[in-house]
């Protein structure tokens, strides 16, 4: 670095130390003065030391930490779509298991302090200990999502976005059904990215947990319905096509 460019980053850092020190408002004079900016100083280390905390806490690298999850879930993960897909877009432990809005990240890592404590006595330590409380982890996860409308799933995956012109007829079939009575990802689509436990359940259990919830109805967006008229259409016309086909003579068939 040179000197010149020394001097300018010093002078440069001055001046911003010195708009900082007369932003403080003026009862805080002399000590109480420097009282106040060592306050302001020690906050933001403070919050930057915290939300570096959360970031590191934040990555599948530190989800797998611990054996109980690298042997047993990620192995699960790892020949899913979520991992390994033809766009390359990989969603990670986090994307699928931690809020993104700071308030409810901050809810989520608290709550998640207890697994420390599972870990610490070693509830899931083994490949066996694990499956016993498999099902009733996979309901604390389902449940969760549920109330929250599939949020985490929503990051990537957003209705208003959805193609139906790529959509199987069943898919589109059942988005339709979600959007007109209020069903959400997470009712569907269990095991997406680990082993499935819902055939565990017994169908009083399906039938309360996968219910509709009307304050998750949507309108159908305007493109959705489009893309739905276009495929429509154009399969109506495959199939017009193919029934005029079989009505055809054999002999003109067979000329062809």
């Amino acid at each position: 670095m040179s000197a010149h460019l020394a001097l300018v980053r010093v002078d440069y850092g001055y001046k911003y130390i010195k708009q900082i020190w007369f932003l403080v408002p003026p009862p805080c004079a002399g000590r109480n003065r420097c009282r106040c900016i060592g306050i302001f100083v020690v906050g933001i280390i403070f919050w930057g030391g915290f939300n570096t905390a959360m970031e590191a806490t934040n990555s599948t690298e530190f989800c797998i930490g611990c054996h109980e999850m690298e042997n047993n879930v990620y192995q699960e993960y790892k020949p899913t779509i979520h991992y390994s897909n033809r766009t390359g877009v990989r969603a990670g432990c986090p994307d699928c298991h931690v809020p993104r809005p700071w308030i409810h990240k901050v809810v989520r890592k608290i709550k998640a302090s207890r697994e420390l404590f599972y870990w610490a006595t070693g509830k899931i330590d083994t490949p066996e200990k694990f499956e016993e409380h498999r099902l009733d982890l996979a309901k604390s996860v389902w449940s969760a999502m549920k109330t929250t409308d599939s949020r985490e799933c929503r990051n990537c995956h957003n209705f208003e976005s959805m193609n139906p012109e790529f959509q199987k007829p069943r898919a589109r079939k059942q988005h339709m059904n979600s959007f007109e009575t209020g069903q959400t990802c997470i009712d569907c689509h269990k095991g997406i990215a680990h082993h499935n436990v819902r055939d565990q359940l017994t169908d009083e259990e399906l039938e309360a947990i996968e219910a509709p919830d009307p304050k998750y109805v949507r309108e159908i967006p305007k493109e959705y319905l489009e893309g739905l008229a276009r495929v429509e259409a154009k399969e109506a016309a495959m199939a017009a096509e193919a029934k005029a086909k079989m009505k055809r003579p054999l002999s003109v068939l067979l000329l062809r």
